[in-house]
């Protein structure tokens, strides 16, 4: 890929939007457990590919180090998403809990992808 100004531009741009859009999820998770409910399915968030960061991401012609490794921890952060959604559907509030704190699967993954998303974006000139 060529990451002339109007490319990098669009990788930054999406990369804070996808921080952003991101660490909404943890609240979202918070007020499930809360509510005991939430209204994502276990399938629609375990693909990464349903979000508007996924898909943008399956769309850019990128063979970077950097760009692999935000597909691959992006993914990931999806399928640790998807068990915490059905912990909730379970009633396991605990281990949703669990994943959701610091050294919890969940905050693992978010904190892999957003520093991958922040590595990614400073390699951009």
């Amino acid at each position: 890929m060529n990451n002339g100004e109007a490319n990098g531009n669009e990788i930054k741009s999406n990369i804070d939007k996808a921080i952003a859009a991101h660490n909404l999820w943890k609240a979202r998770f918070k007020e499930a457990i809360q509510n005991k409910k939430i209204d994502f399915s276990v399938d629609f968030v375990r693909s990464d590919r349903n979000c508007d960061f996924g898909k943008w991401l399956y769309s850019v012609n990128d063979i970077s180090e950097y760009y692999r490794k935000v597909k691959e921890l992006h993914a990931e952060f999806h399928k640790t998403a998807a068990r915490v959604i059905e912990y909730i559907n379970q009633g396991r509030v605990d281990e949703a809990e669990k994943m959701l704190s610091v050294s919890g699967d969940f905050s693992q993954a978010s904190a892999r992808l957003t520093k991958a998303m922040m590595e990614w974006k400073d390699s951009i000139r």
